[in-house]
Protein backbone atom coordinates (compact mmCIF):
# COMPACT_ATOMS: atom_id res chain seq x y z
CA UNK A 1 0.00 0.00 0.00
CA UNK A 2 1.05 3.60 -1.15
CA UNK A 3 1.70 6.03 1.38
CA UNK A 4 -0.39 9.92 1.07
CA UNK A 5 1.67 12.01 -0.60
CA UNK A 6 0.81 15.57 0.05
CA UNK A 7 1.71 16.94 -3.13
CA UNK A 8 -1.22 14.91 -4.93
CA UNK A 9 -3.51 16.26 -2.24
CA UNK A 10 -2.51 19.31 -2.89
CA UNK A 11 -2.74 18.66 -6.51
CA UNK A 12 -6.18 17.55 -6.08
CA UNK A 13 -7.36 20.83 -4.40
CA UNK A 14 -5.92 22.93 -6.68
CA UNK A 15 -7.73 21.42 -9.86
CA UNK A 16 -11.00 21.46 -8.06
CA UNK A 17 -10.57 24.73 -6.68
CA UNK A 18 -10.29 26.18 -10.08
CA UNK A 19 -12.59 24.01 -11.78
CA UNK A 20 -14.99 24.86 -9.12
CA UNK A 21 -14.41 28.94 -9.39
CA UNK A 22 -15.08 28.34 -12.90
CA UNK A 23 -18.45 26.96 -12.82
CA UNK A 24 -19.05 28.90 -9.96
CA UNK A 25 -18.53 31.84 -12.01
CA UNK A 26 -20.66 30.58 -15.31
CA UNK A 27 -23.63 29.23 -12.62
CA UNK A 28 -24.08 32.88 -11.68
CA UNK A 29 -24.00 34.24 -15.33
CA UNK A 30 -26.89 31.96 -15.92
CA UNK A 31 -29.09 32.45 -12.98
CA UNK A 32 -27.99 31.61 -9.27
CA UNK A 33 -25.57 30.38 -7.39
CA UNK A 34 -26.21 26.92 -5.48
CA UNK A 35 -25.29 27.97 -1.76
CA UNK A 36 -23.07 26.12 0.09
CA UNK A 37 -24.64 23.77 2.91
CA UNK A 38 -24.11 24.51 6.88
CA UNK A 39 -23.57 21.14 7.15
CA UNK A 40 -20.53 20.49 5.02
CA UNK A 41 -17.88 21.78 7.82
CA UNK A 42 -19.52 19.48 10.33
CA UNK A 43 -19.86 16.63 8.58
CA UNK A 44 -15.95 17.04 7.38
CA UNK A 45 -15.37 17.36 11.42
CA UNK A 46 -17.13 14.33 12.04
CA UNK A 47 -14.98 12.61 9.59
CA UNK A 48 -11.79 14.16 10.65
CA UNK A 49 -12.94 13.21 14.91
CA UNK A 50 -13.52 9.69 13.87
CA UNK A 51 -10.24 9.26 11.61
CA UNK A 52 -7.99 11.15 14.77
CA UNK A 53 -9.85 9.12 17.70
CA UNK A 54 -9.51 5.31 15.46
CA UNK A 55 -5.35 6.50 15.37
CA UNK A 56 -5.65 6.95 19.11
CA UNK A 57 -7.37 4.03 19.80
CA UNK A 58 -4.74 1.57 17.28
CA UNK A 59 -1.85 3.76 18.99
CA UNK A 60 -3.05 2.63 22.54
CA UNK A 61 -3.77 -0.77 21.62
CA UNK A 62 -0.29 -0.79 19.74
CA UNK A 63 1.59 0.68 22.42
CA UNK A 64 -0.01 -1.99 24.83
CA UNK A 65 0.99 -5.34 22.62
CA UNK A 66 4.46 -3.84 21.88
CA UNK A 67 4.77 -3.42 26.15
CA UNK A 68 3.48 -6.84 26.67
CA UNK A 69 1.00 -5.79 29.46
CA UNK A 70 -1.18 -8.27 30.97
CA UNK A 71 -4.52 -8.16 28.90
CA UNK A 72 -3.17 -6.60 26.28
CA UNK A 73 -6.15 -6.37 23.56
CA UNK A 74 -3.78 -7.03 20.06
CA UNK A 75 -4.87 -5.19 16.90
CA UNK A 76 -5.29 -7.22 13.75
CA UNK A 77 -3.46 -6.66 10.60
CA UNK A 78 -6.35 -6.55 8.80
CA UNK A 79 -8.29 -3.97 11.00
CA UNK A 80 -5.27 -1.24 10.65
CA UNK A 81 -5.11 -2.22 7.04
CA UNK A 82 -8.28 -1.46 6.96
CA UNK A 83 -8.18 2.00 8.92
CA UNK A 84 -5.43 3.21 6.85
CA UNK A 85 -7.42 2.64 3.50
CA UNK A 86 -10.34 4.84 5.48
CA UNK A 87 -7.99 7.22 6.19
CA UNK A 88 -6.56 7.24 2.43
CA UNK A 89 -9.35 7.50 0.89
CA UNK A 90 -11.18 10.14 3.53
CA UNK A 91 -8.39 12.15 2.86
CA UNK A 92 -9.00 12.40 -0.74
CA UNK A 93 -11.98 12.62 -0.65
CA UNK A 94 -11.46 15.79 1.92
CA UNK A 95 -9.09 17.72 -0.86
CA UNK A 96 -11.75 17.23 -3.97
CA UNK A 97 -14.58 18.57 -1.53
CA UNK A 98 -12.29 21.54 0.03
CA UNK A 99 -11.10 22.36 -2.95
CA UNK A 100 -14.42 22.50 -4.67
CA UNK A 101 -16.03 24.40 -1.66
CA UNK A 102 -12.43 26.79 -1.92
CA UNK A 103 -13.12 27.54 -5.41
CA UNK A 104 -16.70 28.76 -4.46
CA UNK A 105 -15.57 30.88 -1.70
CA UNK A 106 -13.24 32.24 -3.61
CA UNK A 107 -15.24 33.59 -6.35
CA UNK A 108 -18.11 34.49 -2.96
CA UNK A 109 -15.26 36.80 -1.61
CA UNK A 110 -14.13 38.22 -4.99
CA UNK A 111 -17.63 38.60 -6.60
CA UNK A 112 -20.37 38.48 -4.21
CA UNK A 113 -19.36 40.30 -1.16
CA UNK A 114 -21.91 43.33 -1.11
CA UNK A 115 -24.67 40.46 -0.50
CA UNK A 116 -25.05 39.35 3.23
CA UNK A 117 -26.13 36.03 2.53
CA UNK A 118 -23.00 35.37 0.57
CA UNK A 119 -20.81 36.74 3.57
CA UNK A 120 -22.36 33.33 5.00
CA UNK A 121 -21.80 31.22 2.10
CA UNK A 122 -18.36 32.13 2.18
CA UNK A 123 -17.60 32.04 5.70
CA UNK A 124 -19.46 28.07 5.68
CA UNK A 125 -16.99 27.80 2.20
CA UNK A 126 -13.82 28.84 4.40
CA UNK A 127 -15.18 26.71 7.33
CA UNK A 128 -15.42 23.80 5.12
CA UNK A 129 -12.03 23.87 3.89
CA UNK A 130 -10.83 23.89 7.80
CA UNK A 131 -12.58 20.89 8.73
CA UNK A 132 -10.82 19.17 5.04
CA UNK A 133 -7.30 20.01 6.57
CA UNK A 134 -8.32 18.57 10.08
CA UNK A 135 -9.28 15.44 7.77
CA UNK A 136 -6.40 15.76 5.50
CA UNK A 137 -3.73 15.59 8.84
CA UNK A 138 -5.86 13.49 11.10
CA UNK A 139 -5.64 10.42 8.00
CA UNK A 140 -1.89 11.44 8.22
CA UNK A 141 -1.99 11.01 12.02
CA UNK A 142 -3.90 7.31 11.44
CA UNK A 143 -1.31 6.23 8.84
CA UNK A 144 1.72 7.08 10.84
CA UNK A 145 0.43 5.18 13.48
CA UNK A 146 -0.38 2.42 11.35
CA UNK A 147 2.80 2.16 9.75
CA UNK A 148 5.37 -0.96 10.26
CA UNK A 149 8.61 -0.75 11.42
CA UNK A 150 11.53 -0.13 9.14
CA UNK A 151 13.23 -2.98 8.03
CA UNK A 152 17.28 -2.37 8.67
CA UNK A 153 19.35 -3.90 6.12
CA UNK A 154 22.88 -2.85 7.39
CA UNK A 155 22.36 -5.28 10.66
CA UNK A 156 22.73 -2.50 13.21
CA UNK A 157 19.20 -2.45 14.09
CA UNK A 158 16.89 -3.72 16.55
CA UNK A 159 16.88 -7.36 16.41
CA UNK A 160 20.27 -7.70 14.72
CA UNK A 161 21.63 -10.26 17.53
CA UNK A 162 18.54 -12.55 16.70
CA UNK A 163 19.30 -12.37 13.21
CA UNK A 164 23.09 -13.30 13.96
Amino acid sequence: MKQLRITVLLGLFVVAGVVSWAGARLWDTLGSLPSVPVAAPIVLALIAVVLAATALSLRARLRAQRERRPGAKGVDPLVAARAVVFGQASALVAALVSGMYGGVGVFLLLEQMDVPARKDQAIYAAASVLAGAAVVAAAFFLERVCKLPEDDDTGNGPGAAARA
